[in-house]
Formats: structure tokens, C-alpha cells, sequence
């Protein structure tokens, strides 16, 4: 990763794909507390230029646009594009209507867009990949929320992010913590002094329920989430334990740190966010509340410091405990799992993150029960024959192999 102290001398331009999920509506919100209007300081004010979403939440779409408005939009097909017109029209407010793009070019032509130096990739899965790369070849700033990008890809995403000098910022808030962690102790760039990384986890919804019990848990019991609301799909990885896998194998290239030097820790109070233990028994950690707009901002930001009235304050007087324990291979096998892909520096790590997909869809149907992921997602793995240091042909072909096995395998079972 490449660090830089450039000041801005015009609204930070952000272009957002994955508008109306989760993290880029709190990615919008943080930008409502630093519109051009509302600020005085260009350092401090973000300009949203472009937003991408999906085609479920048209709606949400149309009231951005309409609060935001950006110049550019993509939306999945050209039957959303019509949908989405006609409600800009329907509105009746005279104000210029973006472009509108579709598919895999509209998607790229936000990453690329020459107004933003900026990109928040919050979309969820390997369909972040591909923009995230064309704009770290623009040398845009990323702000990271799409972990897939760097399971899949993150050899690459770190090849092209040096020679093209794009900085990457994490959002997840665990690898947030680790990258501020780094920079405050003044580590980047010096890894022999890292002892280990500390990636923190509340544990899910089955943190104290049995392997029985875990095995026949329902939908609804997984998408409880006790600390975090998130998206489905993030939400049953995380009751998996599998988010948190998928976490060390993203912290894995982030960080250029071995598979070994990375240790899953769970917290349920979700407070201390993830640290870093140095060589000499120092460890350095951040605290926040439970609370995504903290690292966005963060991210956002970069390096500077800027205040938000968005980003909620953690007392710590109010704070009773802070626990921690070691996570159960045995009850949550998908972490196992990833450890084990995690090592081997291959295109494992892209096919179990397109098997998971596959498969959690499945789960999220009704498909197939909670304990047939795990089970799924090893027959998968253990049926691929693993490249090293794969191309971006080869990761679009070994994501496409095992979305393929992955339905075959869920069909036999």
C-alpha cells in the first residue's frame, strides 16, 4: 500500500459502487455531514460524482440521485435503466438526469470516472473486482468494504496498486483497525517488527450454541446477528465464522503478512476492532463503537483527520467488560477451512470465495441446511486443481469453475 499526504484543493470526488447497500448508504451519509454547501473547507468536503446499485432497489437509487446528484449511474440491465428513468421522471423535480450506463461498462465507467479520486467498492462479492482494478489502475484512492476483491485477486490488487501508486484503505472495520494500528506505530513498510495480527470477531450468532445445535439452526436463527446489521449474504458468512476466514486471507495480502502471523480473536463486545502485537509485547489496537461509519470515514479521509458529526463517540467510562477467547475450529469448520486455503498463496482462496457465494444463496433459499456450507464449500476445494500466482484470465476461470462445482456438488447432495 502507498501512503500520501496530498490536500486537496477541490471537493474530494467519490464515486460509489453498491449505492444502496449497507455501507454505501453509510457511505452517503457521511458525505450529507460534508457536502460542498456545508463546509467551508475543500479538505473536508466530498462531491459525489457517481453511484452504481443494483436493480432490487430502484427506489433507493432514484432518492440518491435525486439528494446527490451525481452525473453518472449503473445499473445492471437495460430494463432497470427504463425503470429507473421513468421514476426520475414520474418525480416531476427539474434537475438535470445523469448518465445512465449498464452492466459490466457502467460499472467500470464509475471506477474510472475522471471526477473522483475516490472509489468506495461496496458491493458485495466477486462482481467488485474487475472495477476495483481498473480504478487502481487510474490511480484512484480505494476504499475497501469489498473483501472478495483481495480474497480472489490480492496479489494483483497489490502489483497494480505500487506501480500505479493508488492507495488502499480498508473499510471492513477489523482491517481498519490493523491499517491504523500499522500507520500509528510507524510499522508500514518495517513487517519484521510484527509479531502478529489480531483479528477481532464477536463470534456470530452461535458463538455459544452446540454443534448439534449449530447443525440445524434455521435462516432466521442465522441472520440474527447479535452487534452488526449487515447485508444477508455478509451475515451468514458471518455466523459461518467464514467472514471472518475470508477476513484472514484479506488481511493476508492488505497487510503483506503470512497466513501464520494471523490470529482470530473473538470478542462479542465487537469494541476493540482488531490490533497488532510487535516483537517487543506492545499491542496496538483501535476502539470504536459498533459502528461502519467510523472506518468509512476513515477511509474516506485518509490521512487526514477530519471531524464528522455521522461518526458515533465511544465512552469508555461506560464501557463494563471486554472479553476475549479463542474461536472453535470444531463448531465453525468454514474457518478452518480458509486458514488452511489461506496458506497456500493459490487460486484456492478465489474458488472457496465463489463456492461461498453459491452456496450461501442456496442456504438463504432453503436449499440446504446450515451444516451442508461447510461440507459443500471442502468438496469444492478439495475437487480444484490449484494455480499459483494466477492471471486475472485465470481468476475469472477458476471463478466460473467453481461456481459450476459448487451447483453440481449442492445437486448430489
Amino acid at each position: 500500500m502507498v501512503s500520501s499526504s496530498k490536500v486537496l484543493t477541490a471537493p474530494r470526488g467519490v464515486s460509489i459502487i453498491g449505492s444502496t447497500g449497507s455501507i454505501g448508504k453509510q457511505t452517503l451519509d457521511i458525505a450529507r455531514a460534508h457536502s460542498p454547501a456545508l463546509t467551508g473547507s475543500h479538505e473536508e468536503a466530498i462531491k459525489i460524482v457517481a453511484l452504481a446499485a443494483g436493480k432490487s432497489k430502484l427506489e433507493d437509487l432514484k432518492e440518491q440521485i435525486l439528494e446527490f446528484q451525481p452525473n453518472l449511474v449503473s445499473v445492471p440491465d437495460q430494463a432497470s435503466k427504463e425503470d429507473l428513468l421513468n421514476r426520475l421522471k414520474e418525480h416531476g423535480k427539474s434537475l438535470p438526469l445523469p448518465t445512465i450506463m449498464v452492466g459490466e461498462e457502467g460499472l467500470l465507467a464509475c471506477a474510472e470516472h475522471q471526477q473522483a479520486d475516490t472509489l468506495v467498492t461496496a458491493v458485495v462479492g466477486f462482481l467488485g473486482v474487475k472495477p476495483t482494478l481498473a480504478a487502481i489502475k487510474q490511480g484512484k484512492r480505494i476504499a475497501l468494504a469489498n473483501k472478495e476483491t483481495m480474497v480472489a485477486a490480492g496479489h494483483l490488487v497489490q502489483e497494480l496498486a505500487a506501480r500505479h501508486k493508488s492507495v488502499i484503505v480498508p473499510v471492513d472495520s477489523e482491517h481498519s483497525a490493523i491499517f491504523q494500528s500499522l500507520e500509528a506505530s510507524l510499522m508500514r513498510g518495517r513487517p519484521q517488527e510484527v509479531e502478529q495480527v489480531l483479528l477481532t470477531g464477536s463470534g456470530g450468532p452461535f458463538r455459544t450454541w452446540t454443534k448439534e445445535a449449530i447443525a440445524s439452526a434455521t435462516i432466521s436463527d442465522a441472520l440474527n446477528h447479535p452487534n452488526w446489521s449487515m447485508g444477508a449474504k455478509i451475515t451468514i458468512d458471518s455466523a459461518t465464522l467464514m467472514n471472518k476466514g475470508l477476513e484472514i486471507i484479506e488481511a493476508r495480502w492488505l497487510f503483506q503478512v503470512p497466513e501464520s502471523k494471523i490470529k482470530v480473536v473473538i470478542h462479542p463486545q465487537s469494541i476493540l476492532h482488531s490490533a497488532v502485537e510487535f516483537v517487543d509485547g506492545s499491542i496496538v489496537g483501535q476502539l470504536g463503537l459498533p459502528d461502519m461509519r467510523l472506518p468509512i470515514h476513515y477511509a474516506i479521509f485518509h490521512p487526514q483527520r477530519v471531524p464528522s458529526t455521522r461518526v458515533p463517540r465511544l465512552s469508555l467510562s461506560q464501557i463494563k467488560q471486554l472479553t476475549f477467547e479463542e474461536p472453535d475450529l470444531e463448531r465453525f469448520p468454514c474457518l478452518a477451512l480458509c486458514q488452511e486455503v489461506a496458506r497456500r498463496d493459490d487460486s484456492s482462496a478465489c474458488v472457496l470465495n465463489a463456492a461461498n457465494e453459491i452456496v450461501v444463496e442456496s442456504f438463504l433459499k432453503g436449499k440446504i441446511g446450515f451444516s451442508g456450507i461447510a461440507r459443500t464449500l471442502e468438496r469444492v476445494v478439495g475437487e480444484h486443481k490449484p494455480i499459483k500466482a494466477p492471471s486475472l484470465e485465470d481468476i475469472l476461470e477458476c471463478d466460473k469453475w467453481a461456481r459450476h462445482q459448487a451447483s453440481l456438488t449442492l445437486a448430489a447432495l
